[in-house]
């Protein structure tokens, strides 16, 4: 019976996660490139052929080269020959010239920018459905079959996900960095004098170090979690203070850890020595010199500038030098609009809100749940022996524990941060959550003694499933303009935050379909992400920019500009805010005639 239990539990588990993969298929394949995508792809594509990492250093190589990888391999399928501009100036002369690059080489180059797309966002379904994988392989192992199912059902229709997982971006591979990593770090506390343990957790931290720079974060998180692992798992812990034996256990096991981290950076070591094998060592050093020409610490900048040319060396330089880039841009915000206001230097409350309004309703619903429970099992007040308590808790549920430690810290990180671009840079923290909200709502079913309050439960919970679902369909394929039903759901996410949470250039190719089909013989666009309206609408493309004098619109009627330069030009700057704001207000005296995917309004201007 329980053989054939748990091939049922797998197969509904395989099929969460082919819904998954289709959903994703389909609804990506009219999709333009997104702002993030017209730096990557290119980029990624020139680390393969070229052996070369001057393009985009600020992003670790690993899903790039995957992105490449895939570009390489269905040109050869298909024998159609990519085109790689090497003599231009964005790849010659200019210092990261990501943008010139990427916009010449998908659009100017003679190459089909659909079928390169398409392409490389291949990849990223497969890591969508291995992260899956494990999400429901940890929560089982957990809490058990049911509670796995439901977690990977959490997973499988997130809208957020769903919208990220598409895309040629890091956000992604950061969520399954971080859960991954710290799934093969506990499997080694627990059985720490296997070798084969420590390898494999050192393999995985490494290839997480190359996905993403914020998972920088695992160093400090993992030390946390190995010292603690050393207190409460000590044979015979000493009561009041520690002792010698006890010292020597956690620096034992921070020896070990220490032996991780270095299996990882050798990893990270030889993965970029293939992406600066080609890249000369004087334009190396200039550049990095350049890039770093305003980074505070001297000190730092001046020992990477100097190991930029040297042998070994040079490839730790370049992984520094894009550490050192994204401290940078984490600190220094980036120009936005959030409810109602423009500002670059962020808010406080930037990333509790929007995760809030983009999250489905039930994910809330289910949370709250699962801390009501979680608080009613403590049922002494919490001011009685509280330490004690923890204690207990930590050391039955470790990793239980873990998994809100990590909660915890990344949102506390994150709420300090300026860049406030996208819910997308707090998805790192689903996967737990899914996790622990799961075993939370499955410790209750099976709780529950009375039969009527158990079947009532049962059904409330699949009928709070089936609306999950229901939400995230509604707004197929248009995922990354997902907002739930505080706010009136896709419609209204314009009037609360723009950018990557609902704006990232994803329906240009939607909006030249409506052109097209209406026989609109020339349209005004002021467009925001990473396709280029000239290579989709051609002759019918009219450029226009925020500031421009309305009486200058004299060749079309039709203006079409997208929300994330809409909002910004309508937005009431903070105190502080010095740069123009105001000048899309006149639209306010119009309707839309077409809002294409949520992102993109298209007006008539009589």
């Amino acid at each position: 019976m329980k053989i054939k239990s748990l091939k049922k539990v797998n197969i509904l588990a395989g099929m969460l996660l082919v819904i998954m993969f289709f959903t994703m298929f389909f609804s990506m394949l009219n999709d333009s490139a997104t702002m993030d995508e017209l730096a990557h792809i290119p980029a990624g594509y020139s680390y393969i052929i070229k052996k070369d990492m001057r393009l985009n250093p600020e992003h670790p190589p690993l899903l790039k080269d995957l992105a490449g990888i895939s570009i390489l391999i269905c040109s050869k399928i298909t024998h159609k020959i990519v085109h790689f501009p090497e003599n231009i100036k964005a790849w010659k002369e200019d210092i990261n010239g990501q943008w010139d690059f990427g916009g010449y080489f998908l659009y100017n180059s003679g190459n089909d920018a659909d079928k390169i797309i398409f392409f490389a966002r291949l990849p990223f379904l497969i890591l969508a459905i291995i992260l899956g994988i494990y999400i429901f392989k940890w929560t089982k192992q957990l809490y058990g079959n049911k509670a796995g199912l439901i977690a990977l059902f959490l997973y499988s229709f997130s809208p957020t996900f769903l919208a990220h997982s598409r895309l040629v971006t890091t956000d992604l591979g950061a969520s399954a960095g971080f859960f991954i990593s710290t799934y093969y770090l506990i499997r080694w506390l627990k059985n720490y004098n296997k070798k084969s343990y420590l390898i494999s957790a050192g393999i995985v931290f490494g290839l997480s170090m190359l996905v993403k720079f914020s998972l920088a974060l695992l160093i400090p998180y993992f030390i946390a979690l190995v010292f603690l692992w050393s207190i409460l798992y000590f044979k015979n812990p000493p009561k009041y203070y520690p002792s010698f034996k006890y010292l020597k256990n956690c620096c034992k096991m921070l020896g070990y850890l220490l032996l991780i981290g270095i299996i990882g950076m050798v990893l990270v070591g030889c993965i970029y020595q293939y992406h600066t094998f080609n890249y000369p060592k004087l334009k190396q050093k200039s550049d990095t010199s350049f890039i770093l020409s305003s980074f505070g610490n001297r000190t730092l900048a001046n020992l990477v500038i100097w190991m930029s040319d040297k042998p070994i060396l040079r490839s730790y330089a370049h992984f520094l030098l894009g550490l050192f880039m994204t401290l940078q841009r984490a600190a220094g915000g980036n120009t936005e609009y959030f409810l109602g206001e423009i500002s670059a230097a962020g808010w406080w409350y930037y990333f509790p809100v929007v995760y809030l309004l983009k999250v489905p309703l039930v994910l809330h619903i289910l949370t709250l749940l699962a801390l009501l429970y979680a608080a009613w099992k403590i049922k002494q007040p919490f001011w009685k022996k509280p330490l004690l308590r923890i204690w207990n808790w930590m050391r039955k549920d470790f990793e239980e524990f873990a998994m809100l430690f990590f909660i915890i810290l990344y949102w506390s990180i994150s709420i300090k941060s300026n860049l406030n671009i996208g819910l997308r840079h707090v998805l790192p923290v689903f996967p737990f959550l899914y996790v622990l909200v799961s075993g939370q709502i499955t410790k209750i079913n099976l709780n529950l003694k009375n039969k009527k309050l158990l079947i009532t439960y049962r059904l409330s919970l699949i009928a709070l499933l089936f609306w999950y679902a229901f939400s995230s369909l509604s707004v197929y394929p248009h995922y990354l303009a997902y907002f739930n039903e505080l706010v009136g759901g896709a419609k209204n996410g314009y009037k609360y935050a723009v950018d990557s949470n609902l704006d990232w250039g994803q329906d240009l190719k939607r909006l030249t379909q409506w052109v097209n089909e209406n026989n609109i013989q020339k349209i005004y666009v002021d467009y925001f992400g990473g396709g280029s309206v000239k290579y989709y609408l051609k002759e019918k493309y009219l450029p226009w920019w925020g500031d421009r004098n309305p009486s200058e619109m004299t060749e079309s009627k039709f203006l079409a500009v997208s929300a994330t330069f809409l909002q910004g030009g309508r937005g009431l700057p903070v105190p502080g805010f010095d740069q123009k704001t105001g000048y899309y207000r006149w639209l306010d005296n119009y309707k839309p005639v077409k809002v294409i995917g949520y992102s993109i309004f298209v007006y008539k201007i009589p």
